[in-house]
């Protein structure tokens, strides 16, 4: 019989390293101890996550409403982009590339801003300081109005009024001075630029900024969210496109008008006025017509009484014509919707809220009827 050879040392030292590893294997599951079940998610511990979530939520709403100015500036600048883009699209229906049709209304906005600047604003200027010069006679001749009278026996208000506008310094009370108004004047100038850079810019890579949002969307369901989203932006660039051509149509008939009726030494001005705040949903037209009205009175009452009915027929013919046919194909909000919304947002951002609410209601509404309305129905 053959015995079996004798492990050489070298597969002695194999087989020892073997056994160290597969001992070592086998201690290293307690090593460190047998692993206990998990926490348990006690009301301590749940009290102190809840708790830091909403510290943090706190601190994240505290930097929101720190930066609240910047941010209403980029929402007023994807507005204004929203509005310009029709006209992007209008070159480029006509056979232009996007780079050259871009290019086209952006030298078109920056040329209507240069010639505002030159041609209109020393003329507004001058208007301003003659209304502002006339104003005390206004109150003058009001002051012979036998109703006026009364009220001002019991309140002194034409004499009040009389000293604040003379004194000329209302500007500094409500500024704080002559320092205040500048620095008031600077921030608007530099706000206005500020607009006017981001809106450009979201003009030019608003194809890019778009799919790349898109692109955040599940691929399920992409195509939906990006027709969705261009059907929004199409309803706000044609409020915003809109509304500048309603208003454009009030000023212009105001100065028509003003010129006609014996007011031109203040119809650019008072024209002006009209079309800017005409752009205010519910109460600008209003307000601009109530402003005109009262210094047609001042200047001559039958001037005033024609104003009266100017803007009487204007706003009839403005709310049934022309804003109708002019939003027919951008915004469908309900009246009920409209004032709530503009409400709502006058209450949030002042004017500016105001002039967002509407395109916003309707992309809301929008957004309602064909997801959630949809789902509910099983759709």
């Amino acid at each position: 019989m053959s015995k079996d050879p004798a492990p050489s040392e070298e597969s002695e030292a194999l087989l020892d390293f073997d056994d160290d590893e597969a001992a070592g294997a086998g201690s290293s599951v307690d090593e460190f101890g047998e692993p206990g079940p998990p926490l348990h998610r006690g009301p301590f511990l749940i009290g102190f996550f809840g708790g830091l979530g909403f510290f943090v939520a706190w601190w994240l709403g505290e930097q929101i409403v720190s930066i609240g100015s910047v941010l209403v500036l980029i929402v007023v600048s994807m507005f204004l982009a929203a509005g310009l883009n029709p006209m992007v699209e209008f070159f480029e229906r006509r056979g232009m590339r996007r780079s050259y049709a871009v290019l086209t209304v952006i030298v078109s906005v920056l040329a209507a801003l240069a010639l505002f600047l030159v041609a209109i604003v020393p003329v507004i200027t001058d208007q301003i300081a003659s209304i502002t010069a006339s104003a005390p006679g206004w109150l003058d001749s009001l002051q012979r109005n036998q109703r006026v009278q009364e009220l001002d026996n019991q309140y002194d208000v034409i004499n009040k009024i009389k000293d604040y506008v003379a004194k000329g310094d209302f500007a500094g009370n409500l500024f704080g001075g002559v320092l205040g108004v500048g620095l008031a004047v600077l921030g608007a100038l530099a706000n206005a630029f500020v607009v006017v850079v981001l809106t450009l810019y979201f003009v030019s890579s608003l194809d890019k900024t778009k799919h790349a949002i898109y692109g955040l969307a599940p691929a399920s369901r992409r195509d939906r969210v990006t027709k969705l989203g261009d059907r929004i932006i199409k309803g706000v660039g044609g409020y915003v496109s809109g509304a500048f051509i309603v208003a454009m149509c009030a000023g212009v008939s105001s100065l028509i008008f003003l010129l006609v009726v014996g007011l031109s030494q203040y119809a650019v001005a008072l024209a002006f006025v009209v079309a800017l705040l005409d752009v205010i949903p519910m109460i600008g037209a209003t307000i601009g017509a109530v402003i005109v009205t009262a210094i047609g009175f001042a200047e001559d009452p039958k001037i005033g009484v024609a104003c009266v009915i100017f803007y009487v027929v204007y706003q009839q013919l403005e709310n049934y014509v022309i804003y109708p046919r002019v939003m027919s194909k951008s915004v469908d909000v309900p009246g009920a919707v409209t004032v709530i919304a503009a409400l709502v947002g006058a209450a949030l951002l002042g004017v500016v809220g105001a002039l967002l609410a509407i395109p916003t209601a309707a992309a809301i509404l929008m957004l309602t009827r064909e997801v959630f309305a949809r789902r509910q129905d099983g759709r």
